[in-house]
């Protein structure tokens, strides 16, 4: 039967899957290239489409949906946000946002946070820190952001500049200057490019749109060290890898690297859009009135979600869950590849956010394709790799038949 359930919300026609994409076809800007599938539904872990099929979510809204779909905590702290207050502006004090901005100040032991809509937003948000930072220290002359290669930190003009990938810059020149790029865990030449021209050095600890790579702790330690002696910010985008996808709280607890700010987005309103900029003591100040803004940021209906994932995964050590079953899908996804050897190479990864290399790049996408007829949804990265950024809720054995199922998918190709 190819229609949408009953559990479609009010006031949505009921419609065909193939209904719904031609009028994505006919009346969306095509930036996307989908899979022909149309989901209505989430409970935890799966997915459920318009024909009631039911899927595994390995994706996860991409590193999204930390607690899975439809999280009883969630649904209910967004319904009562909701029919309470929706929006007021940033013109005045916000209940939610106070405690939201407060829990993550504990939590990480920075010191404050500005609230946008996205990571795009939240990096955007670090990079005018940098340089405003340096600016009311008077060191004028301090305004070159040092990125590394590999990274993806969005696609607005500010992070996208920061993102040294001619496949997503390509057509929009000129970009903003005063950025440098660097190789990703080369300190020989981080010694070299950090100097008094250097707002900030922007690193994520975990790449995750190049196909899922940790930095060497003693790497980050060695920038750490060299931003502190020289005078620069050292930022950490945890936009993907942060929020206990990796294992901690926050990324850099599992460095035992402390950055000067870091960036955070995707899981922490558990699907509802909001990005956050958390800042140390050292550039606390830095960002004035009317230094940076925006219309939406700080909602009282996602900060409402994101305190009920906080509490959420806190109570329930939702890290903790992810280090440990992080550790047997790596294990399963490496017993796949060593069967796989012409197809599969390298496994890496942290926790739940794992990769595995893909020999011929364009058989990623064919793979997850197959994946998705066996009812696995991942998807690639850097166009090399297969990503697994599943819900951070996932258990043992959703990881072995998430395995089962791309052995299967393998197996018919």
């Amino acid at each position: 039967m190819d229609t949408l359930s009953s559990a479609t919300p009010a006031g949505l026609a009921l419609a065909s899957t193939e209904q719904i994409m031609e009028l994505e076809r006919r009346y969306l800007v095509p930036t996307y290239r989908r899979l022909p599938v149309l989901f209505v539904r989430g409970e935890g872990c799966e997915l459920v489409d318009a024909e009631g099929r039911r899927y595994l979510d390995f994706v996860a809204g991409i590193a999204v949906c930390a607690l899975g779909h439809a999280h009883p905590a969630v649904t209910a702290a967004i319904a009562a946000q909701a029919a309470t207050l929706v929006h007021t502006s940033n013109l005045y004090y916000s209940v939610p946002g106070a405690h939201l901005a407060t829990e993550l100040v504990r939590r990480s032991g920075l010191a404050r946070a500005f609230f946008c809509n996205s990571g795009t937003e939240a990096n955007e948000a670090a990079i005018k820190l940098a340089r405003k930072h340096a600016f009311r220290k008077g060191e004028t002359e301090r305004t070159t952001i040092i990125t590394m290669n590999g990274a993806f930190h969005g696609r607005t003009f500010g992070s996208l500049a920061a993102t040294p990938n001619p496949k997503y810059q390509e057509g929009f020149a000129p970009l903003p200057g005063g950025f440098a790029t660097m190789e990703f865990g080369n300190v020989a030449q981080a010694r070299e490019a950090i100097d008094d021209s250097t707002a900030a050095v922007l690193v994520e600890p975990v790449q995750g749109e190049s196909g899922i790579h940790p930095a060497d702790p003693a790497y980050l330690g060695a920038l750490r060290e060299l931003c502190s002696q020289r005078g620069a910010l050292l930022i950490f985008d945890e936009v993907q890898c942060g929020l206990g996808r990796i294992g901690t709280p926050f990324a850099f607890q599992y460095f035992g690297v402390v950055p000067d700010a870091v960036t955070l987005a995707k899981g922490l309103a558990n699907g509802l859009p909001i990005g956050a900029l958390v800042v140390g003591e050292t550039a606390a100040e830095s960002l004035q009135p009317g230094d940076h803004g925006t219309t939406f940021g700080g909602n009282p209906v996602a900060c409402a979600a994101a305190l009920a994932h906080l509490a959420v995964s806190e109570r329930d050590d939702v890290p903790g869950n992810a280090r440990r079953v992080g550790a047997v899908l790596h294990e399963e996804l490496e017993r796949v590849a060593a069967a796989y050897p012409a197809l599969l190479g390298e496994v890496r990864g942290v926790g739940l956010m794992q990769g595995v290399q893909v020999k011929e790049p364009a058989t990623a996408r064919a793979i997850v394709e197959a994946a998705l007829e066996e009812h696995l949804v991942v998807n690639d990265a850097g166009g090399n790799t297969l990503r697994f950024v599943p819900p951070l809720i996932l258990t043992a054995e959703q990881a072995r038949e998430g395995v089962r199922r791309l052995e299967r998918a393998l197996a018919r190709m």
